[in-house]
């Protein structure tokens, strides 16, 4: 969804050319949203794949998501025709609030789903592992730290689930889905970092999957609004809230 200037709008066209780094379009799209800055604000607009003067970068190395391209989308004096336009003119803004609550929202139960996944790998490694004669597991502070985790997790499940019922029942969620997305974000980071630490030295190969969990939540503190960005939108919310 690149988001841009539009220099030039005409009565029945409409034309812009952009760069836009680290977008992730799926190479059998045939269509992309794309949110331009007008005269009348954010407008969003439908550009078919095929369209002159659009075209789709390399795909980028990255940390983690691999499975996920990531590419440079350039639109080079494309132009579309005003019924492009998907929605009303200038309301971009209010749509891509719309779709970031509901992406947020997603994102955190990717995050919850990614975090869940390492935290099951490595309890069962941790019980199978034997060190000084003993399990890994019945070492006291390994414990402590597996339960703090667990009921960690057991409270962003409820979060995400929560937020996902007040969607589904048409209540605002632009809070909530920013407190699940920072939330579970965060665990995530440090539930897949401490599974690198229970495994030892092998959790830092690729032998066993702790790794790659580790590599692949990060994102989640970054796209779809940075946490810092998600906290800006919860103090804003509960400004309103506590007037």
């Amino acid at each position: 969804m690149p988001q841009f200037r539009l220099p030039i709008c005409r009565l029945f066209s409409f034309r812009f050319t952009v760069k836009k780094r680290l977008w992730s379009p799926k190479f059998i799209d045939n269509i992309y949203i794309v949110f331009a800055q007008g005269y009348k604000g954010i407008t969003t607009f439908i550009v078919p794949r095929d369209t002159p003067g659009l075209s789709i970068g390399k795909n980028e190395k990255k940390l983690g998501l691999r499975a996920s391209s990531t590419c440079q989308v350039n639109l080079d004096d494309v132009r579309v025709p005003k019924t492009a336009v998907l929605g009303e003119l200038g309301l971009g803004y209010r749509y891509a609030i719309e779709m970031l609550n509901e992406g947020r929202t997603g994102i955190a139960a990717q995050m919850l789903g990614l975090a869940e996944g390492c935290f099951t790998h490595a309890v069962h490694y941790v019980r199978e592992r034997k060190q000084f004669g003993s399990r890994v597991w019945d070492f006291q502070a390994i414990q402590h730290q597996i339960a703090e985790l667990a009921t960690q997790l057991a409270a962003a499940r409820t979060f995400v689930y929560n937020t996902a019922r007040r969607k589904e029942a048409g209540l605002p969620i632009q809070k909530e889905s920013a407190m699940a997305k920072y939330f579970a974000s965060n665990l995530a980071c440090t539930v897949t970092s401490r599974s690198v630490e229970w495994l030892g030295g092998v959790g830092f190969t690729e032998d066993y999957p702790v790794e790659k969990y580790y590599r692949d939540v990060k994102i989640g503190t970054i796209y779809e609004g940075t946490n810092n960005i998600l906290l800006n939108t919860i103090a804003k919310c509960l400004d309103k809230e506590f007037v």
